[in-house]
């Protein structure tokens, strides 16, 4: 009678304990992840949560965005916040701040090279995100600027969605007043393109 009633209590506590997702996705990136000017259960990495559950998919996920962040505030923080959250694949979605100072282009791909290699060194899969920049800062910087994510992407073998706002960039009303992040009603949208470079790296947990 006591050996049941004991048994009888550790089957109770374990389904009366939340399970524990098997799997971690690290969103590492800055405004536009971080669900700016929204609410944080409409930004499209809380979507990312919905979807996941939806497809039978047992991954959490950390959304270590920062409004305003650059590439090198990312590669400032990147060892600790792989050690806080030991993510098994990580979405880079950084450099559109680096872009919109004009900052020089060089110098983010070797803040995102760093970023990138610290990520593989922990043995998590990779999806970057790349960024476009608007005509008016001319067509070298433009051009070499949306390369740069491409050419990162090729070099470290990594999975690679080309752009982050794509099919949204061009519609207005789908932005906020300042024309730079994406209303919350867009956020589908933008979790549709990373999907497409981030699904293929998840796995089902039996």
């Amino acid at each position: 009678m006591q050996v049941w009633f004991v048994t009888f209590l550790l089957l109770m506590s374990a389904a009366a304990t939340p399970a524990v997702a098997r799997g971690t996705i690290l969103i590492y990136g800055d405004s536009l992840s971080a669900a700016y000017g929204i609410s944080q259960k409409d930004g499209w990495p809380s979507l990312l949560q919905d979807r996941l559950r939806k497809n039978g998919l047992d991954y959490s996920v950390t959304n270590a965005s920062i409004s305003g962040e650059t590439s090198s505030g990312g590669a400032t923080r990147i060892a600790s916040t792989l050690s806080a959250s030991k993510p098994d694949v990580t979405v880079i979605a950084l450099g559109a701040n680096d872009g919109l100072r004009g900052l020089p282009i060089m110098q983010m791909k070797e803040n995102l090279d760093r970023i990138i290699r610290a990520t593989k060194g922990v043995g998590s899969r990779i999806v970057i995100v790349g960024m476009r920049m608007p005509p008016n800062y001319g067509p070298a910087y433009t051009r070499d600027f949306e390369q740069a994510f491409s050419q990162l992407a090729l070099r470290h073998k990594t999975a690679f969605v080309p752009f982050l706002l794509e099919g949204i960039a061009d519609k207005p009303e789908l932005f906020q007043p300042d024309q730079l992040h994406p209303i919350a009603a867009a956020q589908e949208r933008v979790l549709d393109n990373v999907w497409k470079g981030l699904a293929p790296l998840l796995k089902k947990q039996r």
